[in-house]
């Protein structure tokens, strides 16, 4: 029988920790839970970070960005993760004075990946280092305020094959004035999708501006009590992002390095599997939960007790993993006239979060 999925995020959940430096008892409030209460219990506990000032990102970056064992900074919308780099630029040195020409001409700058006019260039959003990343200054320019996507027809593109134009991914709104998005590499999608999950999650009561001269079709807050959400093409684009892009190395070390300076972390790079029990499918796990409660044979049918919350099949799978029988299920109490050989069965239920029960034919 398969793994379950709550199996593979345990083993996901195990694998991420050895490699990540997390404060003992760091996430102790937030276990146990998920949905929106898991959202709460991780906003409490990143949220009052140590603000920095915006002349002093350029410092920063000497710890949070940097390649390792070089002097370069590491640039996400020049970085070719499969080859040579069409340029580098050196940590201070290659500091951007303003004037970007061309690509690979003027420096690299401080990138908000969640747009500053987003926000309307308030603090501590507009120094927060989990969405700042030092980039190539004309790609930035490039990429403007405009949302992240995936782009169907592409009126730009970069060295390392960064994209701008008309966005094509399923539930798109093309509404606004400028509709076009930008689309980073495959290599940093995840990045820069753990990178809003964790803006979402810090700043969930904060105002952010959706209207065309913002480009802001991604992420509705109206700040106040009212939360923080994604609009649903960006919700469903940004985990898939995440799924496909796992944690890499390079951002366990940031998410160090920027503890060490900010005093919270990036819990979705600490925690993947949060993800899609914030937002995802698993968001709202109390709302489809089985509980199988009892299961038993008796002439030559199969009781179950239980507490179902959707229509659903019943699977029975023998010892081996082989599945001998499916039947649907929709109330509390099901009794199904089924013939089995003696032997020990499974239960349980297909497609869905649910517990296994063994009940045996004698």
């Amino acid at each position: 029988m398969k793994q379950t999925i709550l199996t593979l995020f345990s083993a996901l959940l195990i694998s991420t920790s050895l490699l990540a430096q997390i404060p003992a008892n760091y996430y102790n409030s937030a276990a146990g839970l998920n949905g929106d209460a898991l959202r709460l219990a991780l906003f409490n506990i990143i949220k009052n970070h140590n603000s920095q000032s915006y002349g002093n990102l350029w410092n920063n970056f000497a710890t949070t960005d940097k390649q390792p064992g070089t002097n370069l900074i590491w640039d996400i919308y020049s970085d070719n993760p499969n080859g040579t780099n069409p340029y580098n630029y050196t940590y201070g040195s290659d500091q951007s004075t303003g004037s970007h020409p061309s690509e690979g001409n003027g420096g690299y700058n401080r990138e908000h990946s969640m747009p500053k006019s987003w926000f309307h260039d308030i603090s501590p959003l507009k120094t927060d280092l989990f969405h700042i990343y030092p980039t190539d200054g004309y790609v930035n320019n490039r990429r403007s305020n405009n949302s992240y996507g995936e782009v169907g027809s592409a009126s730009w593109t970069s060295q390392n094959g960064s994209k701008l134009g008309t966005c094509n991914y399923p539930g798109y709104s093309t509404s606004f004035p400028n509709s076009k998005v930008f689309e980073p590499i495959d290599a940093y999608k995840g990045d820069l999708a753990r990178s809003y999950f964790y803006m979402l999650t810090r700043y969930r009561f904060r105002q952010f501006y959706q209207d065309g001269n913002n480009h802001n079709d991604m992420v509705v807050g109206n700040g106040g009590t009212n939360v923080t959400q994604f609009t649903p093409w960006a919700e469903n684009m940004l985990v898939e992002w995440a799924t496909n892009d796992p944690v890499s190395q390079k951002e366990i070390d940031r998410n160090n390095a920027i503890y060490q300076i900010q005093g919270n972390r990036n819990p979705y790079i600490d925690h993947p599997e949060w993800i899609t029990m914030v937002w995802g499918p698993l968001a709202s796990i109390d709302n489809y939960k089985n509980l199988l409660t009892k299961a038993w044979y008796a002439n030559n049918q199969l009781h179950i007790n239980g507490e179902i919350k959707q229509i659903s099949n019943v699977v029975i799978y023998n010892m081996l993993g082989e599945k001998v029988s499916s039947n649907q299920i929709s109330n509390n109490k099901s009794t199904f006239d089924i013939q089995l050989p003696k032997g020990v069965y499974l239960v349980t239920i297909e497609g869905k979060l649910s517990n296994t029960l063994k009940f045996v034919v004698g």
